[in-house]
């Protein structure tokens, strides 16, 4: 099975994407849309929510009830991702170690987050005077 998206730009900085029957556009300044760095953090929260779901049922809590995820990004000095940092909040009663062993087993399960790993570098094909 793969995953599949096509990404189209006319002119400027801003992109549409699109996934399935689905549309959405980043804009790298940022002008008309969510720039990348913020859809790459919307992205990984949004994954991380199901994965902390799962996490919670596994080691004892069945329901978190409402996650609440707020992700920061911090820039380097070339304006690149240098760190991520998520204030998770969820409405369950929850203890620390547990919040802690649900935190560590949601990391574990989270898609995105595997796929920020060196490891999975794009492998690139080229194609010139295409259109």
């Amino acid at each position: 099975m793969a995953k599949h998206a096509t990404t189209v730009s006319v002119e400027g900085y801003s992109a549409t994407n699109e996934i399935r029957e689905f549309e959405t556009t980043i804009d790298a300044n940022g002008e008309d849309a969510p720039d990348t760095l913020e859809a790459l953090l919307a992205a990984y929260g949004s994954c991380y929510v199901p994965a902390l779901r799962v996490g919670g049922q596994q080691r004892g809590v069945d329901d978190l009830g409402r996650i609440e995820i707020e992700s920061t990004g911090e820039l380097n000095d070339d304006d690149k991702l240098e760190s991520i940092h998520f204030d998770i909040r969820v409405e369950a009663d929850v203890d620390g170690d547990t919040g802690e062993a649900i935190i560590e087993r949601g990391f574990e399960l989270c898609k995105v987050h595997d796929a920020l790993k060196d490891s999975l570098h794009a492998d690139t094909s080229f194609e010139g005077n295409a259109f």
